[in-house]
């Protein structure tokens, strides 16, 4: 008789647990994606199964959410020495043993010109020779200039030049490193990698730092792991330049039933697919469909086609069945977007189980008492 109460009882808790879905964390496939193409088509939606047959075919689609890769210079060696710039400072010492000097004073063997400023045309202003063009030549090169020119009024004449580099010879750490600030450029071979060193380095606090380079109206970016590992990334700079070091601002979002949910700034330039739920730390195991892992994106009204050179609709939902060497294979070559929504869908089949589970303890315990 108790164990018939106690089975009644379990049964009708049974019946109230069947009737009120099981506690989720995340939608099914089968909610998201649905079956009526129709609904889809009306919605501007367009559902698209990855394999290995079209990844290479979606990887050729416009990028959203940046421009694609990131954009740097190659590495080219400069000479040993300084050009000179407009608004740099030259000091010239002139030496003249003539007893009559245009140059001289009485029972005076030199003269000084300190702080002479390279104009924006790139010219000084030297007595008797009036204006000498030095912008582009480098020390050596402006006092063979100088002298040879002076020597049509004194021709013994020997010049000294020293050159104070102004702010175009300078390069501006401008954040992101330990030290910001101007600093001057030694030589026409100082490197971005010394100018970061000088700065005392990258800013411990940044995860997965990007190095920018401001130069002129032009703006370059590098991952700064690729940066110190690649000795081609190593470029030389220029004065003027201007260098920030900030965190990678690409991001994707990570959601439904996998071991975490969370917004992901983007580790390294690519992530793949299957990177993302490595990511993530994997599927639940009790609670994820791996066959319905789901990245949604939206692109832009110009990306959509109709030849398959494109999205046929703004708004596409990817799915990728993690159960098939097809769908892993495929999962692998797929990249993720910044601004993507990952999507670990839920198992239509595990509340069932769970209750199955339930129902099998219930007569278990039924029978303890028979």
């Amino acid at each position: 008789m108790y164990s018939r109460l106690l089975l009644t009882g379990l049964v009708c808790a049974l019946g109230l647990l069947s009737a009120c879905a099981l506690p989720r964390g995340a939608p099914t496939k089968g909610e998201v994606i649905g079956s009526d193409e129709q609904e889809y088509e009306d919605r501007n939606i367009n559902v698209v199964e990855v394999t290995r047959s079209n990844i290479s075919q979606i990887g050729d689609w416009p990028v959203t959410g940046w421009h694609g890769h990131y954009h740097w210079l190659a590495a080219q060696r400069g000479p040993q020495s300084n050009v000179i710039r407009p608004g740099d400072n030259l000091n010239l010492l002139i030496w003249d043993n003539s007893d009559n000097s245009l140059l001289t004073g009485v029972e005076q063997r030199n003269v000084e010109m300190p702080l002479i400023e390279v104009s924006a045309s790139g010219t000084i202003f030297v007595p008797y020779v009036e204006d000498v063009r030095v912008a582009g030549l480098t020390v050596q090169e402006a006092r063979k200039l100088l002298q040879d020119r002076l020597s049509n009024i004194a021709p013994s004449i020997q010049v000294q030049v020293a050159l104070e580099e102004g702010m175009a010879n300078s390069v501006d750490a401008v954040a992101g490193v330990a030290t910001p600030g101007s600093y001057p450029l030694p030589n026409r071979n100082y490197t971005i990698r010394t100018l970061i060193a000088q700065a005392g380095g990258i800013d411990g606090d940044l995860e997965n730092p990007i190095v920018r380079l401001s130069r002129g109206n032009s703006s370059y970016e590098i991952p700064a792991d690729e940066l110190f590992r690649s000795a081609s990334k190593n470029i030389i700079l220029r004065g003027g330049d201007q260098v920030i070091v900030e965190e990678d601002s690409r991001f994707f979002t990570l959601l439904g039933s996998a071991e975490t949910e969370k917004i992901v700034y983007f580790p390294k330039e690519t992530v793949s697919g299957l990177e993302a739920v490595s990511i993530a730390g994997g599927l639940q195991d009790t609670r994820a469909n791996p066959q319905g892992l789901l990245v949604l994106r939206e692109y832009p009204d110009s990306a959509v086609r109709a030849d398959g050179s494109g999205p046929s609709k703004k708004y596409v939902v990817f799915v990728m069945n993690l159960t098939s060497a097809d769908g892993l294979f495929a999962a692998k070559n797929f990249a993720i977007h910044p601004e993507d929504t990952v999507m670990a869908t839920e198992s239509a089949l595990k509340p069932a189980q769970a209750v199955i589970a339930f129902l099998g303890t219930a007569f278990a315990i039924t029978n303890v008492f028979n």
